[in-house]
């Protein structure tokens, strides 16, 4: 028999989550989206190295919380948000492209992921592990409306950025994945064990399928963009997926 020696929890004085959480990745990302939650009212709470913000709704609140960057410190972060009463919770990071149909600056929504990274392991559960169906598919139908490109398949995470090789992009690629990434299939994981409701929203950061690396994330366009999406999904969660 597995003992577990600490289980997450909810402490005296911490929030109940009542409402949805959008939960992104990039630490880049934080600033703005700090000052974003300060022009709605938003409540800072703690949350390990990150934040937990509490933005003000019509009928329950919804929660942003960010950032987290990498599968340990994401699961970290998505264990205390499950402890706190998180059922339903949208990933909002970046991903770079494998192959020459998904490109930068196109919105992609992993459907189950190839894991490289350390953390899956330790729960168990189904693999690949995948992304909540229907969560997915309302996110798909609510950007595809909103008139952005959209695109859903499956994914390759990784530990080590620095160590993808030509090889395995053309390996990943040929196998039908296609894209990478750094936290997902850790977080479905964890979703899956904690019986929660998790996908998530990708915004296309790079092109690793050419000869030369293509980056696009330092480009201005694509940080508008970025922030555009953000606020499009948040405004989505304060009407509550469930809607």
């Amino acid at each position: 028999m597995t003992t577990i020696i600490i289980e997450p929890s909810r402490r005296k004085g911490e929030p109940s989550l009542a409402g949805p959480v959008l939960f992104w990745v990039n630490p880049g990302d934080t600033p703005f989206i700090i000052s974003a939650a300060n022009d709605r009212n938003g409540l800072r709470h703690f949350l390990f190295h990150g934040n937990l913000l509490e933005i003000p709704g019509p009928h329950t609140p919804s929660y942003w919380a960010g950032p987290a960057l990498g599968a340990p410190a994401a699961v970290l972060a998505l264990e205390k948000l499950i402890a706190l009463g998180a059922k339903n919770i949208v990933v909002y990071g970046w991903c770079g492209s494998l192959t020459s149909t998904l490109r930068a600056e196109q919105i992609f929504l992993p459907t189950w992921a190839k894991s490289e990274e350390g953390t899956s392991a330790h729960y168990p559960g189904p693999s690949p592990s995948g992304s909540d169906d229907k969560l997915r598919n309302q996110l798909a139908d609510f950007l595809t409306t909103s008139g952005y490109s959209v695109q859903q398949g499956p994914i390759w995470t990784t530990d080590a950025p620095y160590r993808e090789t030509k090889d395995k992009v053309d390996n990943f690629a040929g196998q039908g994945i296609m894209a990478v990434d750094m936290e997902f299939s850790a977080l479905c994981r964890v979703a899956s064990f904690r019986r929660v409701n998790l996908a998530a929203v990708m915004l296309v950061s790079d092109e690793l399928w050419h000869d030369k690396w293509l980056a696009a994330f330092q480009q201005k366009s694509f940080k508008k963009l970025s922030r555009r999406i953000f606020l499009d999904l948040a405004g989505r969660l304060e009407k509550n997926f469930n809607d």
